[in-house]
């Protein structure tokens, strides 16, 4: 008889557990959804936000510089920058440095230009452009000269731009020069026999495959390559020659045209440059008209933040990937 009634006890004791961890599970549930929907929200609401100041952003950045142009003075110095290596899909590409170029000309309010040149050069043929476009400028607009004003470095293809322009100055430190024509590669010739590895080309044309690192040199070809690089080293020295005219005491200092490169101190009695001097100071005291306007082609702020936006969404995808990099602790 009491055995009968203790079951009956215990069954709802159970039911009894099962209903509160029921309800403590509901009760959880609603917490994790609650705090998901209120980061849903929180995430929605700050997108909006930045998307309301990146449009204003957009909006008053062509204003500000509305502004900026109308409070400018009547004249002003254009300054263009070539910076890093002078090569094609570069900051320094030929396309930039002739846009930035033809826009300054094309100014009347233009009464200098300065090309502030921080380069160690780069590839002859976009640097060739940019000298014959200085070149066809000059001589379409002789009121407006052009000034080069070498920072740290001024060396190969960024002296070959230099070269063209009306004057050249640098500071006492600057690195100037290095007229000259390099072409480097590695032989593996030698490693190949030591691994045992066979290399096997093939080509339709008698020396269509005279660099190949994993071949050996031939005379005849070594020599035909020296050629290439003589031969534009030549049209590098008569550019050279042209631009700087008189001024360089090449006959005094043959090793000009070595490739060495020289300070602006040294650089100055050799003719390699026409003054010591900053950007501000040539188009202060040389040009005359100490505001300086850049007309460097620029990314626009919508591809610069593109690119910032792209990295910042890339890392916060990584972060939620749970991937993460090897670091320095």
């Amino acid at each position: 008889m009491t055995d009968e009634w203790k079951a009956p006890a215990k069954v709802d004791a159970q039911s009894g557990d099962e209903k509160s961890w029921k309800l403590l599970e509901k009760t959880l549930l609603a917490s994790v959804q609650e705090q998901r929907r209120s980061r849903r929200w929180g995430i929605f609401f700050k997108l909006l936000t930045f998307v309301y100041l990146f449009g204003a952003l957009m909006l008053f950045t062509p204003l500000m510089d509305m502004e900026k142009a109308a409070t400018r003075s009547a004249n002003y110095t254009a300054l263009i920058e070539v910076t890093g290596v002078i090569a094609d899909k570069e900051q320094a590409s030929a396309d930039n440095i002739v846009g930035s170029l033809r826009a300054a000309f094309e100014d009347d309010k233009v009464k200098g230009v300065v090309l502030r040149i921080n380069s160690p050069g780069g590839s002859p043929v976009q640097s060739g452009y940019v000298y014959d476009e200085i070149v066809r400028l000059r001589a379409l607009h002789p009121d407006i000269k052009v000034y080069a004003v070498i920072s740290d470095l001024g060396a190969s293809g960024a002296y070959y731009i230099a070269s063209a322009a009306d004057q050249i100055y640098a500071d006492k430190a600057s690195l100037v020069g290095s007229i000259g024509v390099t072409a480097a590669g590695y032989g593996f010739v030698g490693t190949m026999e030591k691994l045992g590895v066979e290399r096997r080309t093939y080509t339709s044309g008698e020396h269509k495959s005279f660099l190949d690192p994993f071949q050996p040199q031939k005379p005849e070809e070594t020599q035909f390559w020296q050629g290439v690089l003589d031969t534009t080293h030549q049209q590098f020295i008569s550019s050279v020659k042209k631009g700087r005219g008189d001024r360089l005491k090449d006959k005094e200092h043959p090793e000009l045209f070595s490739g060495l490169v020289w300070s602006g101190e040294q650089a100055l009695p050799l003719g390699l440059i026409d003054g010591l001097g900053s950007a501000s100071s040539v188009a202060r005291d040389v040009i005359g008209e100490k505001e300086l306007v850049d007309f460097t082609v620029q990314e626009s702020t919508f591809d610069r933040f593109s690119k910032k936006l792209g990295a910042s969404v890339a890392e916060q995808l990584a972060m939620w990937m749970g991937f993460h990099g090897p670091s320095l602790r």
